[in-house]
């Protein structure tokens, strides 16, 4: 990957970072205007988890600042696992959020309140609606070209609310016209359910993460596939993967007969690692050569 597209990329990631922030403060200032006017739960409800996601995304955007710069002295596998910590903290945040709103919901379902003025919420809902669909389609399209956890975390909030804010349209609609006053709550409810599940969902994906748990076995087979493929490959062993943020780390034994020079293997470890690289052009390599047949104690031969 060239020096220009790193910057490209970095940039994108920054600016969907900042376009994150700045959608969440409008729209907790959309819906504090709409709780006031309604008295809604949902609404409210709605509103607490775009105030966390202020302080989620501001978590966010700083990681993704800081994740992005290059390894140093003392870090000299670089700092992508900021976003797994910045998604740590955002599922924190969620499952607070999840926690306040579950306990309101479950005492104002015992006691349902009448609403009013139902329009003003409809309207900001659906403006929110909108403007969630349009940020998500760009995290999207970020996600895909830099991996970044920070930014998946992130998204996974507003996707989140896309589903919130059309049930909560449809709740106000039914209670504006029907007059079906507990479904506020029930809404709400299941918007905490909801926030709890994702909650988890990221929790753990971070938590595994910087546990340096092992990349996919799909990725791991194209990695071994790509190196036995090599004409000159006579095994390969201890094959070791991990998550750097948006980076990936391959590490392993190449086997390679034992009659050829030094040069010779430095050689054939750089086609290797430039094959890898063709599939995942912001991997790190380490390769250790070694002649065929050695006999040592292996990772492979010892793992539980």
């Amino acid at each position: 990957m060239t020096s220009t597209t790193s910057d490209n990329l970095k940039a994108l990631k920054k600016k969907a970072g900042f376009l994150s922030i700045s959608l969440a403060l409008f729209l907790s200032i959309l819906k504090i205007i709409a709780t006031i006017y309604t008295g809604s739960l949902a609404i409210y409800s709605s509103m607490i988890d775009s105030l966390s996601d202020v302080l989620a995304s501001t978590v966010t955007f700083f990681a993704i600042r800081f994740s992005t710069r290059p390894a140093s002295r003392d870090f000299r596998y670089g700092y992508g696992k900021a976003e797994a910590i910045s998604s740590l903290f955002q599922s924190l945040f969620i499952a607070a959020s999840g926690l306040y709103v579950l306990c309101d919901g479950i005492i104002r379902l015992r006691s349902p309140e009448a609403l009013d003025d139902s329009f003003i919420g409809i309207s900001i809902m659906i403006i929110s609606l909108l403007l969630t669909l349009a940020l998500v389609m760009f995290q999207n399209h970020v996600i895909k070209k830099t991996n970044s956890m920070a930014l998946k975390a992130d998204s996974a909030h507003y996707l989140v609310d896309l589903t919130t804010n059309a049930s909560i349209i449809l709740s106000l609609i039914a209670i504006k016209f029907y007059k079906i006053y507990w479904l506020d709550s029930v809404i709400a409810i299941v918007i905490s359910l909801y926030l709890l599940h994702m909650a988890y969902g990221l929790l753990k994906e971070a938590i595994l993460t910087l546990m340096d748990q092992e990349l996919s076995d799909e990725i791991r087979q194209t990695v071994e596939s790509l190196i036995k493929k090599q004409p000159f490959t006579r095994g390969i062993h201890d094959l070791r993967t991990r998550s750097l943020g948006e980076k990936f780390l391959f590490e392993f034994h190449l086997e390679l007969d034992e009659d050829i020079s030094l040069k010779q293997a430095h050689d054939y470890a750089h086609i290797t690692e430039d094959e890898i690289l063709k599939t995942y052009p912001n991997a790190q390599v380490i390769i250790h050569q070694e002649p065929f047949g050695a006999k040592e104690e292996r990772l492979d031969d010892n793992l539980c």
